[in-house]
């Protein structure tokens, strides 16, 4: 059963055909990064007019990798939300037009759901699948959450998995992905943030300034990075004399020198320091919660997913930790961490053969909800 998945949440428009919900066939991603770069993130108005470009000439290329014609397709999987309203809507309505002159299926999907399918996708390429109930970190520019993912039953006997989502905690301010990208900002390190200061924090001391851990009451599994943000933010106020470096990235920037080393060259002993500390830091909450959180709800595996899931660092020490726990964690490939369209096709397929179907009435949801909120988590990390 060949799923077309169409996904445009935000500032990639991408497309992809997926079989039977576990075998790529094609994976097809035009980027936006080079349009947003100059302004430091995505700006809403010329991602969805980037997408208006690109989503009838990425669908054909997607298609015409997996060696198939359009009419050979069995159902359009497409994002539903949540995203930009903008960008999503022009996913949404070529995918909706596309099943209409088809006639074909079509399945609304939370983009949410296509991460935690990106895991599984890459572990079935592997050859293993993460024990259920899993505990599930999404992790990326526009979001922080965590879920645990269990099995629930299926009537229809298809054989497809069927999941169920409860939301354990999300980020309370800033998405981690995007406090990275702040911070980048900030030391003239350029867009996106966060593959960069991966780069250059193994050249830092992780250890040379200490973060405070955020104080909050309620749900001790919510997240927050503004408080990081800000402190950084603070550190370089009381210290003038690094601004003749971070005016000299800037140039080199403008030069078109992005590549790590060239940046490693401008900065000072005392910015990559600052820079490993303020990834270890991140990298710490994000694990710690997750993995009491995992053991809080009796979780059998890990997943970790979007796109800081790619951090060399959060990728080592979460495979470190979990040991501890006796848990294995399970991550995409970095190609399925971003934003793409097999992860969607993939999350479309058990609704697909559920029964599911969608109608030309499928509008964007840009806040989704997936799954229920555990409530009153009191509880201590």
């Amino acid at each position: 059963m060949r799923i077309l998945g169409i996904e445009s949440s935000c500032d990639e428009t991408a497309a992809a055909v997926v079989a039977d919900g576990a075998t790529i066939l094609s994976s097809v991603v035009a980027s936006q990064v080079d349009i947003h770069r100059k302004y430091g993130g995505v700006v809403p108005e010329l991602a969805s007019r980037e997408h208006l470009r690109q989503i009838v000439p990425v669908v054909r290329e997607a298609v015409l990798q997996a060696d198939i014609a359009l009419r050979d397709i069995d159902a359009v999987g497409v994002t539903q939300g949540p995203g930009l309203v903008g960008s999503l809507l022009v996913g949404l309505t070529y995918g909706k037009v596309l099943a209409l002159a088809l006639g074909k299926p079509l399945i609304g999907v939370n983009h949410l759901e296509g991460h935690v399918h990106a895991v599984l996708l890459e572990a079935h390429a592997g050859g293993r699948a993460p024990k259920l109930p899993a505990m599930c970190l999404i992790v990326s520019g526009g979001h922080t959450l965590l879920y645990r993912v269990e099995a629930k039953s299926n009537a229809s006997g298809n054989g497809a998995l069927q999941l169920s989502y409860s939301r354990v905690g999300g980020t309370r301010d800033d998405a981690a992905g995007e406090a990275y990208d702040k911070v980048a900002r900030m030391l003239a390190l350029g867009y996106p943030g966060g593959p960069i200061i991966d780069k250059l924090a193994v050249h830092g001391n992780p250890s040379a300034v200490r973060f405070n851990e955020p104080k909050m009451g309620g749900n001790q599994y919510d997240f927050s990075f503004s408080g990081i943000k800000t402190a950084v933010l603070y550190y370089l106020r009381k210290r003038p004399e690094l601004q003749p470096e971070i005016d000299a990235r800037e140039q080199a920037l403008a030069r078109g020198e992005r590549n790590a080393d060239a940046l490693r060259v401008l900065s000072s002993a005392t910015t990559l320091d600052l820079v490993a500390s303020f990834q270890h830091a991140v990298v710490e909450g994000l694990i710690r919660r997750t993995l009491a959180a995992a053991e809080q709800f009796g979780a059998a595996s890990v997943l970790v997913s979007g796109g800081v899931a790619a951090n060399r660092e959060l990728r080592t020490r979460f495979e470190e930790e979990s040991r501890k726990y006796g848990l294995e964690t399970f991550f995409p490939s970095r190609a399925l961490s971003t934003d793409n369209a097999a992860m969607i096709a993939a999350a479309a397929y058990p609704r697909l053969v559920a029964g599911e179907r969608a109608d030309a009435s499928l509008n964007a949801q840009p806040n989704f909800p997936l799954g229920k909120v555990v409530e009153s988590l009191e509880l201590k990390v």
